[in-house]
């Protein structure tokens, strides 16, 4: 492809992108349909452009109002993440002295708010949080992350898959944490391999895996996901128990429901009933209260523990959206704690940073169910599942994950056991 065709598509690109009225991902994915002659060198050079934009969108907005054209131009050469000399074949000379001329400013005399390219509802109570860390962490989110796999130990062994890895030529490393974890540097074409269409591996963050072995399902329990999604962690959750007892997969999109069907059949299981629902409420949740050993709240949430992967999602969410995710996140809890015999285990989880949508929830459940519900440290939790250094996952009583420590997206989860 001509190098002026290639700008002029991630011009094109960003202007869809940053209009922010559907999750980047998608567009991405829409797009690449929309252009399907595009070789993968081209494909990556687009979607690395539009993510490194979206990571640093403040400071590249600053840096090309001094510029003259389209802003999504200037924004693709500030961003561009192809080959340089290709970039360069499709310049003026007028853009190719300002590309250098913006490239030498000095960045850290920059204000703080074009070096964390954060907005500032987000980065005033991380700051707070998280004091000299702030900046470690700003600089891991801006960083793509690694492509973590979870082995599906019904069907493989994680040395075994490793090793078919190897000779594939991937390197992958076992993960610090997780018994069932992978991690390989980079995006290799996984779902070409055998070990990948028959079932051994998921992509699967290390941190969701966490989540999974937090929850620690057993042979013939009855287990509920109850916000199944897609179904990750109701794969592992599964997996964990051996293909046995009964593991309900809840959600109340239908839609994600079926992207797990694929996933189900490749992984083996027999024993997950997934089951649409119509809201945390629902007569088929009632139908099953006091009867179910382990739930997993996977709630809703801003994901912005997911920033490595998603830039988006910190221009696209705010402070009313956080607001309207707290009501949510504190309904599903109760219904969910209801499910719970004596004796039962229930985790709520998230994929946020925030404390308003981690600590404060749990919390608030706690405080609300002091009769029935007793704090699980989560040391303990993991320690029981056989995750490494327990005591370096946690804060409080609580798992907490960030990026810039741990290596993983950024999650939390919190657990109770029933009296």
């Amino acid at each position: 492809m001509h190098p002026n065709a290639l700008l002029e598509l991630a011009t094109e690109l960003l202007h869809q992108v940053l209009r922010f009225d559907s999750p980047a991902d998608g567009i991405v994915s829409a797009f690449f349909k929309q252009h399907r002659a595009l070789g993968a060198r081209e494909r990556h050079t687009l979607a690395e452009t539009t993510y490194n934009v979206l990571r640093h969108r403040s400071l590249y907005q600053h840096l090309a109002q001094s510029g003259k054209g389209e802003m999504e131009r200037r924004l693709a050469l500030l961003g561009w993440q192809g080959n340089e000399g290709f970039l360069r074949a499709a310049l003026s000379e007028q853009e190719q002295q300002w590309l250098e001329k913006v490239r030498a400013v000095d960045r850290s005399a920059l204000p703080e708010k074009l070096r964390h390219n954060l907005p500032e509802w987000l980065a005033e109570p991380l700051h707070a949080a998280l004091g000299d860390e702030f900046w470690p962490l700003v600089a891991s989110l801006n960083q793509p992350a690694a492509l973590d796999l979870r082995v599906n130990t019904v069907k493989a062994k994680r040395e075994e898959v490793q090793s078919a890895l190897a000779q594939a030529g991937i390197d992958a490393q076992t993960t610090p944490y997780s018994p069932w974890g992978l991690r390989i540097q980079g995006k290799p074409a996984l779902n070409k391999l055998e070990l990948f269409t028959r079932g051994d591996v998921e992509v699967q963050d290390e941190g969701s895996q966490l989540l999974a072995l937090m929850t620690d399902a057993k042979r013939g329990e009855m287990v509920v996901d109850f916000c199944a999604g897609a179904g990750g962690k109701t794969l592992a959750l599964g997996a964990a128990m051996r293909n046995t007892g009964r593991l309900y997969a809840f959600d109340t999109s239908g839609h994600r429901l079926a992207a797990l069907k694929p996933r189900l059949a490749r992984s083996g299981l027999s024993n997950v009933y997934p089951v649409q629902i119509a809201h945390e409420r629902d007569e088929r949740i009632k139908r099953l209260a006091g009867k179910i050993d382990r739930v997993l709240v996977d709630a809703p949430c801003s994901g912005l523990g997911t920033l490595r992967r998603n830039p988006d999602m910190k221009w696209r969410q705010s402070p009313q959206a956080i607001a309207e995710l707290r009501e949510k996140q504190a309904a599903i809890l109760a219904s969910a704690a209801r499910l719970l015999k004596p004796g039962g285990r229930l985790v709520y989880a998230t994929c946020s940073l925030l404390e308003d949508e981690n600590e404060a929830i749990a919390g608030a459940f706690t405080e609300a169910h002091q009769r029935d519900f007793k704090p699980l440290p989560a040391s303990q939790a993991l320690a029981q599942a056989h995750v490494a250094a327990p005591d370096t996952l946690v804060s409080g009583n609580c798992l907490r994950l960030w990026p810039h420590r741990h290596g993983t997206d950024g999650f939390f989860a919190a657990a109770w056991e029933r009296s």
